[in-house]
């Protein structure tokens, strides 16, 4: 009943939208230029925030970590060179050539083949992965300190065929091999769980080591980084560019904002302690990383905290051979994600189940969790839909109520979207790695046409899918993890 909530308001501000469209229009016009100049404010907020991230990151690429570390330090601190990295990458049908990539990424951070344990977290529904994962054991295994894989059985009771069920699988493995039969600290092992296509920065790891050595509630803490989609992002048809360029700059927003709870997001950490004191990740959730952090809050009684880590780390964006193909794996990607609303329900479970905790402290949680998600769906049909069902059925709205407050809010608000829209991809692109070849008139064409299109390509890859996860939710018609074509 829960998981229906964000589709129950979608379906229901569509409802009142529409009968006020035809009983009320100058309200509904009224009520969708609020939201949407609430919208634009956020726009310009995200936009302050991106500008102390990138400040944030200049700073921390220039930070030493062994003297941080020292600097760091208290009576409560690990050793450094005691902390163990373990990687679990979870793998359904990835090329082997992605793989191989990652493993060479890491391979090149800070004591690789002293500190870091990689699990190839593969699927016995792939019918390679033994095979794929011996390979790359054979070619990387001596860059690690050991190099495993763990192939996730089909078909398990109460488990979905998803990447959440497939990482618990992976950590109650390693967590057997290293603490029970090798006899390693629980406490001096930080597990990251990451895209098989995720490729670290530089230093990550090395200020990862340094963060959770001197952190004296490191069992209390997930660490996140900044995503950039950039490892492929000149294979990308360039009309889908401002796509991704607009979620890396709203992710450095959610990140940097001091105001804003952060969650996690893609590629993550947090101690194996916390793991598996709070009975590693549900078996059945597609969306692992929001799922996770909720219920570890509520099970540590609401001390568990997001450490933000100012090193980017860079993903594939959603590509295809064709425009029409690009679009499809977008839409599935979005929709995988909407499945995430699910947590809106969730939360508010973990709310009523434990009312120890501050009442204050679950809502705001909550408050957190449910915005994105109700904004993508009610509130996208509020601003959208409201205004369109008015001037439809009434026409001479344009001619006489032109130069209302409510119109005049509509166009600001428009107006504030689109050019800091064109911010966002004006940013990306000088973070972006070098181009490898000229531009083609094609490709500047349809990065031109991107930007009067922002509305219609937020509708497409962003409302539309998310109404659609939550009205399935709604339904209590469940979906199975895919994985979206990137290369």
């Amino acid at each position: 009943v829960l998981d229906g909530i964000p589709g129950f308001l979608a379906w229901l501000a569509l409802l009142l939208t529409l009968a006020g469209a035809v009983l009320n229009p100058r309200l509904v016009i009224a009520v969708a230029a609020l939201l949407g100049l609430y919208s634009a404010g956020r726009f310009v907020v995200a936009a302050a925030a991106n500008i102390v991230g990138l400040r944030y990151i200049r700073r921390w690429e220039k930070t030493d970590w062994q003297t941080e570390y020292a600097r760091l330090r208290g009576p409560d601190s690990l050793p450094r060179e005691a902390v163990r990295h373990v990687v679990i990458i979870p793998s359904y049908k990835e090329p082997p050539a992605v793989l191989a990539r990652t493993l060479g990424a890491l391979s090149r951070q800070e004591n690789a083949a002293q500190q870091m344990i990689v699990v190839l977290a593969m699927e016995a529904a792939d019918p390679a992965a033994q095979t794929t994962a011996e390979a790359l054991i054979r070619e990387f295994g001596g860059c690690f300190a050991h190099l495993f894989y763990t192939i996730h059985p089909k078909g398990l009771p109460g488990e979905m065929q998803c990447k959440s069920a497939n990482e618990a699988w992976a950590a109650r493995w390693i967590k057997r091999r290293l603490v029970d039969e090798m006899g390693i600290d629980l406490d001096a092992i930080l597990v990251t769980t990451m895209d098989s296509d995720t490729l670290w920065h530089p230093q990550y790891f090395a200020c990862l080591t340094t963060l959770f050595a001197t952190n004296p509630e490191r069992h209390l803490r997930f660490w996140q980084g900044a995503i950039r989609y950039h490892s492929n992002i000149w294979d990308v048809h360039p009309a889908m560019a401002l796509v991704h360029a607009y979620s890396a700059a709203w992710d450095l927003a959610y990140l940097a904002a001091r105001w804003w709870i952060p969650l996690p997001m893609s590629s993550y950490s947090l101690s194996l302690h916390l793991l598996e004191g709070v009975g590693y990740w549900d078996s059945d959730v597609i969306a692992d990383e929001w799922h996770m952090f909720i219920k570890a809050y509520f099970q540590r009684d609401g001390q568990v905290k997001l450490e933000r880590v100012y090193l980017p780390f860079s993903g594939e964006a959603t590509a295809g051979n064709t425009l029409w193909e690009s679009v499809k794996n977008r839409y599935e990607q979005t929709l995988r994600h909407a499945w995430g609303s699910k947590e809106v329900g969730y939360t508010l479970a973990r709310i009523i189940e434990h009312p120890e905790l501050r009442f204050w402290d679950g809502f705001r949680l909550l408050l957190r969790v449910a915005h994105d998600i109700i904004m993508s769906g009610a509130g996208w049909i509020i601003m959208t839909v409201g205004p369109q069902a008015a001037l439809l059925l009434y026409p001479t709205l344009l001619t006489t109520e032109w130069n209302s407050p409510s119109f005049i809010l509509l166009q600001v608000a428009l107006a504030i979207v689109s050019v800091f829209g064109v911010v966002f991809w004006i940013i990306d692109m000088r973070l972006r790695p070098p181009r490898p070849r000229p531009w083609s008139v094609g490709e500047v064409f349809w990065t031109l046409a991107s930007f009067p299109l922002l509305a219609v390509l937020s509708l497409i890859f962003l409302a539309i899918p998310a109404i659609h996860g939550q009205t399935l939710l709604l339904l209590g018609m469940p979906i199975q993890f895919k994985v979206t074509k990137k290369v």
